[in-house]
């Protein structure tokens, strides 16, 4: 298969992917979503979902390759993602390794145009498309679910917030939950606390580290100490942060989750 990559430049590479290694877990969740997880040999440390990837090698950081082990594992395909993986993708192609880096999206819609890429490159275009139809269905059902403003906040080793250009703002403000920095002309960048209370948000939207207890409790806790009165209401830990397939099923756990608030409010 020969190809032309806006990043990575010309490529080669098989036309029949039986091994392949996934750094990213939005790439990892999209191979099992359309039903070629079994052909994984390994993964990125921070591919958690479904739980039976757990046990394949751990190949790599989002930065960083274990190149040997990587060779051991013999790929036909080497996916990553664009953004922070640049660099890597670009050193992986230098080593020779059959790589395809996915872009990075910009809104929910860029999740969908991805399940296209790689049903294009596996040669599973159908299987993409109805998937990627059904998804966008379920998004279009959540349109408009609510007309709040809110402040968004995930742990990323520190508090980290949205701006304009994000595939997250883009969700939320789909479902009406529109972000209270969107005139801020960054993506992603951590926020000034005193702001966020001048700026007075119906909702305070907390997202933290995957694998934390009582999410919710710690999403309190956090605004009691900030002196902020607004509800609050947490996902389960890197859920909108991920974007795979399971985006949006996350979106309308929120969705749930946003509702029961208002509700015992």
């Amino acid at each position: 298969m020969r190809l032309f990559h806006e990043l990575l430049g010309p490529l080669e590479l098989p036309d029949h992917f039986g091994r392949i290694v996934s750094l990213a877990p939005n790439l990892t969740d999209a191979l099992f979503a359309l039903g070629v997880g079994d052909r994984l040999v390994g993964r990125s440390a921070f591919c958690h979902r479904p739980a039976q990837v757990l046990s394949l090698p751990v190949v790599a950081s989002y930065t960083k390759t274990r190149l040997e082990l990587l060779k051991s594992l013999q790929p036909d395909l080497v996916l990553l993602s664009t953004g922070v993986q640049r660099e890597q993708a670009l050193g992986l192609k230098e080593e020779g390794f059959p790589v395809y880096a996915v872009p990075l999206p910009t809104s929910p819609y860029g999740i969908l145009e991805n399940l296209s890429t790689l049903g294009h490159l596996l040669g599973l275009e159908a299987e993409a498309t109805e998937l990627a139809h059904r998804l966008a269905e379920r998004y279009a059902a959540l349109k408009r679910r609510f007309r709040l403003r809110v402040y968004f906040e995930m742990d990323l080793g520190g508090p980290i917030t949205v701006g304009r250009g994000s595939y997250i703002a883009q969700a939320l403000l789909h479902l009406g939950l529109e972000p209270i920095f969107l005139d801020v002309p960054q993506a992603y960048f951590a926020p000034d606390l005193e702001e966020v209370a001048r700026r007075k948000p119906d909702l305070f939207l907390y997202e933290p580290k995957p694998w934390g207890k009582n999410p919710w409790a710690k999403a309190k806790a956090l605004a009691e100490a900030r002196g902020w009165t607004f509800p609050v209401v947490a996902t389960d830990g890197d859920e909108l942060a991920h974007y795979g397939p399971m985006f949006f099923g996350f979106l309308e756990k929120l969705a749930g989750r946003v509702e029961e608030t208002l509700g015992q409010a």
